[in-house]
């Protein structure tokens, strides 16, 4: 598990990504799905799953994933905001439309910490 700030590709996000894997649970027409979140921020995140077949669309579909170092599963309702499907993986770009306070609060809390850490890192890096 690792996480940086995100430097590669246009920015079309209105909140600076940091870098991410974690597993988690997305469901689609309350069919589970498998995926790995690559990057996450406040307002949204990246996913990459497998290619399926036949896999519906939906305008909102559910998240269930855990933040790394919390113990507290965070679910949330995400809209699809973009699709690429190749061959081997299927990325997925996702906006948060819905989660309980407390769960923004810990997402808020991680990303910005995530943040500090990463500046204080960059600011005063360590040689070995």
């Amino acid at each position: 598990m690792y996480d940086i700030s995100s430097q590669d590709g246009p920015n079309r996000r209105n909140d600076k990504r940091l870098r991410l894997q974690v597993y988690l649970n997305q469901y689609i027409k309350d069919r589970p799905y498998r995926a790995l979140a690559v990057d996450i921020s406040e307002s949204g995140l990246a996913i990459q799953k497998l290619t399926e077949p036949v896999v519906p669309h939906a305008p909102i579909i559910g998240l269930e994933l855990e933040l790394p170092g919390t113990s507290e599963l965070i679910w949330a309702a995400a809209e699809p905001r973009f699709d690429a499907v190749g061959r081997d993986f299927h990325v997925s770009g996702l906006r948060f439309r819905a989660m309980a306070r407390k769960h923004e609060r810990l997402l808020r809390d991680y990303v910005r910490e995530r943040r500090l850490r990463i500046a204080r890192l960059l600011r005063f890096p360590r040689y070995a």
